[in-house]
């Protein structure tokens, strides 16, 4: 549609694609249930409240966390293209990790994301599951109940997925 590339061409790029995609998310979901640590997870989204180190205590947290979080996408991505003998660029491989990795940390750092979810009108959806939401789960005492997650957490994933997918194609194409 885009180019006169042949059809084995075509057929070589959608399964490189199809391929990185698949690394790009096992990694993702890797590098952020299991590399990234707890004390990451905790402060990433921490922002000065008053003047002092607590945006910076976030600003390193999240920078760490997106750190191991690359470095299981490079790792697995490498080993993948090894074994798989995909035809991967550095180019198309740095761009493609690059956007990714600043997406994620601009997404972790929280505030961006809840302001994101505002002006997109999904501040209901995204406190689901928490006590700002209207249904917020708790139990028959009317304490705060256990649950399997909030959205804000379902929307911070599909934002990922989304640019783990652009990321996929500029690695794929390029």
């Amino acid at each position: 549609m885009f180019s006169h590339a042949s059809n084995t061409d075509t057929i070589a790029t959608i399964a490189t694609f199809a391929a990185v995609f698949v690394v790009l998310w096992v990694a993702h979901t890797v590098g952020d249930h299991w590399v990234q640590t707890s004390a990451q997870s905790a402060k990433k989204g921490q922002h000065d409240r008053n003047p002092g180190q607590s945006s910076r205590v976030g600003r390193l947290a999240c920078t760490r966390h997106v750190i191991g979080l690359t470095l299981t996408k490079v790792l697995l991505l490498g080993l993948s293209a090894i074994v798989l003998d995909l035809p991967l660029t550095v180019v198309g491989v740095t761009v493609g990790l690059s956007l990714d990795a600043a997406s994620h940390w601009w997404a972790d750092r929280r505030s961006s994301l809840a302001w994101l979810a505002k002006v997109t009108d999904r501040t209901e959806f995204y406190n689901l599951g928490t006590s700002a939401h209207s249904f917020h789960p708790v139990t028959a005492e009317g304490k705060p109940a256990g649950h399997l997650g909030t959205g804000a957490y379902a929307l911070d994933q599909a934002f990922h997925a989304f640019f783990l997918f652009l990321a996929a194609l500029i690695i794929a194409a390029v």
